[in-house]
């Protein structure tokens, strides 16, 4: 649950109302449904906009981001929060844009810029203590949600499981996938016997199933997750390796045990970001992006999961925005560069 969160989208009316007297333009924005960081970023940045007279920004939730993000390319909405593997496939006319024509999908992967960018989740491996998972040879032979029947989310479940340990879906495991909606369900009622899926620590999925049981989570095996193999896979548009000292990771729950080969929690991130479309006024994105940075502490305390969202992380180490190919806004790169941040060279017009 976000605390204090003005902006959940009833209440975000009462807030725009607010601001509407001083705002000086109008602006569209799209997002996943609630309790998720790619709901707060924005959520957050119409609260932000509103009370500092930047804009009044129309948020409209629960919609699917393969949509908008070409929407924002297309010029029909104004901002969106997505993962960024999806302005990159855009780019390219693959995956869910494989219908648009290659030179008409270049142009509408440019037209979507970066203003902020954050980590969506990270993949790692977890059951009830009852199902006896105490290493991911206990794949074998198991029930494993991988995600949802269609999407990046199932596919990269997958291909994580086999690069760390040979095991192939539905030949060494049986590979269960569900609408998300309905994933905690899943683990919860026995559907699947562990999840692979990308979470944070914690995160709404795993807060719900934990409420049933005892828990158990499953770093990446250090020497897998180092090896060349699996980096390629880690490093993937659109994702990164990810570490996290165990004590952090704790912030699971004490209702959870946490598994890794020494002191560090491994796994991968799903890399995210608020995004605009390239026409933006310069000055307008410029302001909505300082109000963001010099709000994020107050983003970070609105949920659990928000303070290890890397909101205030540029390193592409992190954010893997060179993979993508994805540009910072020039309004974006004026308030970070002014905020003190060093956007990666590689992501600047």
């Amino acid at each position: 649950m976000y605390k204090h969160l003005k902006t959940a989208t009833a209440a975000a009316l009462a807030v725009l109302a607010a601001g509407s007297a001083t705002a000086q333009v109008n602006l569209t924005a799209e997002t996943g449904g609630p309790g998720t960081v790619v709901h707060l970023a924005p959520a957050s940045l119409v609260e932000y906009a509103a009370e500092r007279g930047i804009a009044n920004i129309q948020l409209k939730d629960g919609q699917t981001s393969t949509n908008y993000v070409l929407s924002i390319g297309e010029d029909k909405v104004d901002i969106g929060s997505v993962p960024l593997i999806l302005p990159f496939l855009l780019g390219k006319g693959v995956g869910p844009y494989s219908s648009i024509d290659k030179a008409d999908a270049a142009g509408l992967g440019a037209n979507v810029q970066l203003l902020a960018p954050y980590t969506l989740g990270v993949y790692y491996l977890y059951a009830y203590d009852a199902k006896g998972f105490s290493s991911w040879d206990d794949i074998k032979g198991a029930k494993i949600l991988n995600g949802p029947p269609r999407g990046a989310a199932t596919t990269d479940s997958r291909v994580i499981i086999q690069a760390l340990t040979g095991l192939k879906h539905d030949e060494d495991y049986e590979s269960v996938t569900v609408n998300w909606g309905q994933a905690a369900s899943a683990v919860v009622d026995g559907t699947a016997d562990a999840a692979m899926l990308p979470e944070l620590f914690p995160s709404g999925r795993v807060t719900q199933a934990s409420a049933a049981g005892a828990m158990t989570a499953l770093s990446m095996p250090k020497d897998a997750f180092e090896s060349d193999a699996v980096q390629k896979v880690l490093r993937k548009p659109g994702s990164a390796p990810y570490r996290l000292p165990i004590s952090e990771a704790q912030g699971l729950g004490d209702n959870w045990t946490i598994i890794s080969d020494d002191d560090t929690f491994r796994g991968m991130a799903v890399l995210g970001g608020l995004v605009g479309r390239a026409g933006l006024d310069e000055g307008v994105v410029y302001e909505l992006v300082k109000a963001h940075i010099e709000n994020i502490d107050n983003t970070k305390a609105k949920a659990p999961f928000a303070r290890l969202a890397n909101f205030d992380v540029l390193d592409d180490a992190v954010t893997g925005v060179c993979t993508t190919g994805i540009m910072y806004h020039p309004g974006a790169v004026r308030a970070w560069e002014e905020a003190g941040y060093t956007i990666p060279a590689c992501a600047k017009l």
